[in-house]
């Protein structure tokens, strides 16, 4: 009697673990349209549920406990296996993908030079901070303000300018120095 509820039993979780093993069935049916460690961990899993379904033939139908333990031990080694297969297999499909990334981004610029587009920004705030210099001293000499010199008018471009030349070399700055150590440009 004991056997006859643990296959009921067995045979119910069987087929309610379809949400796991039909899935995977789809995964095995795409063919190499899905990554081998994919197909590798579906065969796992459906390796897994069909040791259950036969397990549950076996309760039903053999009367000792023995063949049934032997086939769980196997089920269980040949989806272990299997599963250990596809997360070797998936580790080594990571590095190839984070190989391929490192192949894209770019290296490190080349003579020590910052890229063109650090050189651009940095020319045009430069120019900027020039422009805003030269209009503050043509303001301070200009015949308008009495051909004097007032220090406020002639200090707030000056300060603007001397900000930009800070934004400016901050902006080279970062901009040479790239990525941290061990770390790849590339979309999680």
């Amino acid at each position: 009697m004991a056997q006859a509820v643990l296959a009921v039993g067995t045979a119910l979780v069987t087929a309610s673990g379809c949400v796991w093993y039909v899935p995977a069935l789809v995964d095995l049916r795409a063919g190499a349209d899905r990554p081998d460690s994919r197909r590798l961990a579906a065969a796992a899993c459906l390796t897994g549920w069909g040791t259950a379904g036969l397990v549950t033939v076996l309760l039903s139908v053999v009367g000792t406990w023995w063949p049934v333990a032997g086939t769980v031990a196997a089920g269980a080694v040949a989806t272990a296996g299997l599963r250990v297969r596809a997360l070797v297999r998936r580790r080594d499909e990571r590095r190839e993908v984070a190989r391929q990334w490192a192949a894209l981004s770019p290296g490190p610029p080349r003579h020590g030079r910052a890229d063109d587009s650090a050189r651009d920004v940095f020319a045009a705030l430069l120019g900027s901070a020039l422009a805003v210099a030269a209009v503050a001293a043509a303001v301070a000499v200009s015949p308008a303000t009495g051909g004097g010199i007032d220090w406020l008018v002639a200090a707030a471009p000056v300060a603007v300018a001397g900000l930009m030349l800070v934004l400016a070399a901050t902006h080279a700055r970062t901009t040479r120095r790239g990525p941290a150590p061990g770390r790849t440009r590339h979309p999680s």
